[in-house]
């Protein structure tokens, strides 16, 4: 089918005005978030219905034309990326919140609804939606669903695969496939529902989402932990957990990535600390109290120079954006900004981050590590210039050796950011030749013709494990 037949057709099923194909307007749909990808879509399309990606994918399945589906492309691991072309599919229309369920403790909505927007609504109401990806302003929720996005409450609340009760999504032949729903319990047949949370949009296109709900807390506290010794902090999170407290929000910030959110934020970061853990609780305000004094009383105990706890809720607040200002700041240090995810249990945390700072050492490179320490995982992030082959090239080898690493102390090579493009070739390091076989069987099944977001997650290529051990 040529190019202008395609449009054609698309235009008869959405409208003129909701397909793209001007190159000026495919240039800004080549990239996301991932540095160093890019691959210009055939066209643009915009469904405002299920309806509508029915139609689409039918006409995709009949003319063996890829379709790659697309939120705010706020993911990191090039999951968005047209590697073959095709059909980008933008679900940013489909963006209404369909029903809060107060009774049921649920909410049912379409896949463009952000994450914030459904946050503030059903908070309205004295309800709360736990998962808070970094991105989630602009992050959308059906993107939360296909990436199982994490956020700085997981330690506490989970990601978002413990939230997803249901699903509606259209298969690649069209097909319509309803998952779950709002019942507590449900073990009807396989789990479709998590099998297609954190898919990445490669076994089929969500449509409606239907998430669980808390009550809202009653309230919050955070404090800030300074320390002079990256150990010393490592050691806090670990006692932390030991006496039995579980923060909402447990991060930590490296003294590369102190003072670049300092520099770009002025917040009041201690520039010259090693190492600064954010802390934040919330439930009854009893249970917040005595939560945060303890775990201020650990930190010092582990050698905090410092405790400041935030005095209101608001200073509070200032503190979480101070973590959240971590990317934009470190991404104005160089014109590229490799960020990367790597988990460890979270009793290895200390040994990983030096093993980063080992290796950023080892190969000339300025790496820079916070996350979320509560469950074990970094984001080593790495200022450079893609313009420089040869700095790239020994980007890529230490974040091979980080996800090698990451791997031999029984973590993974990502904990919340997807493989997508980025590390479909480290996944048989985490889940074996067993694992990888099982994971092509499951996507035939889904989606036989391969026209699905192609190119994404399953390997390519065996990638030797290093073995590394030292550091």
């Amino acid at each position: 089918m040529g190019d202008a037949a395609l449009i054609q057709a698309l235009q008869r099923i959405v409208g003129e005005q909701h397909v793209l194909h001007a190159p000026a307007d495919l240039a800004a749909y080549a990239v996301d978030a991932t540095p160093l990808l890019r691959s210009l879509p055939t066209v643009v399309v915009f469904p405002g219905s299920r309806d509508e990606v029915k139609a689409i994918l039918e006409l995709a399945s009949e003319k063996r034309i890829p379709v790659i589906p697309r939120g705010a492309a706020s993911n990191l691991s090039g999951g968005t990326i047209a590697i073959e072309g095709g059909i980008m599919l933008n679900m940013n229309r489909m963006n209404r919140i369909i029903e809060v369920d107060a009774a049921n403790l649920t909410a049912t909505v379409q896949p463009g609804v952000t994450t914030a927007q459904l946050a503030r609504e059903v908070e309205a109401r004295g309800l709360f939606y736990p998962p808070d990806p970094g991105s989630q302003v602009i992050s959308t929720i059906g993107g939360n669903v296909a990436e199982n996005a994490g956020g700085l409450r997981g330690l506490k609340y989970g990601v978002t695969r413990d939230y997803v009760m249901g699903l509606e999504a259209v298969l690649p032949n069209g097909a319509i496939l309803r998952t779950g729903g709002k019942n507590a319990k449900d073990v009807a047949g396989y789990d479709l529902t998590r099998l297609l949370v954190g898919s990445e949009g490669t076994l089929a296109v969500i449509t409606e989402i239907t998430v669980k709900l808390l009550p809202k807390p009653e309230t919050k506290r955070a404090a800030l932990a300074i320390f002079d010794r990256l150990e010393d902090a490592g050691r806090a999170v670990a006692r932390i957990i030991e006496n039995k407290i579980i923060p909402c929000t447990l991060e930590i910030m490296d003294k590369g990535t102190i003072k670049a959110v300092e520099d770009f934020a002025h917040v009041g970061l201690p520039t010259d600390a090693a190492a600064v853990l954010f802390i934040e609780q919330d439930g009854p305000r009893a249970v917040v109290d005595a939560d945060i004094e303890l775990a201020g009383r650990l930190c010092r105990e582990e050698g905090a120079r410092d405790v400041k706890v935030a005095a209101t809720v608001e200073e509070g607040t200032k503190l979480a954006e101070a973590r959240r200002f971590a990317l934009p700041a470190l991404a104005r240090l160089r014109p590229t900004c490799v960020l990367e995810d790597a988990t460890v249990p979270r009793s290895h945390l200390a040994e990983m981050i030096r093993f980063i700072e080992a290796t950023a050492r080892k190969y000339n490179l300025l790496i820079c590590t916070f996350g979320h320490a509560g469950d074990g995982n970094l984001h080593p992030t790495c200022p450079c210039d893609e313009r420089d082959h040869e700095e790239l090239e020994r980007v890529e080898k230490a974040f091979a050796e980080i996800f090698d690493k990451a791997v031999s102390l029984g973590g993974t090579i990502t904990g919340e950011h997807g493989v997508g493009i980025a590390k479909q070739d480290y996944l048989e390091w985490k889940i074996g030749e067993a694992g990888v076989a099982v994971s092509k069987g499951i996507k035939a099944v889904f989606d036989p013709l391969g026209i699905l977001n192609p190119g994404k997650v399953l390997p390519k290529a065996t990638r030797k494990r290093l073995v590394v051990r030292q550091g």
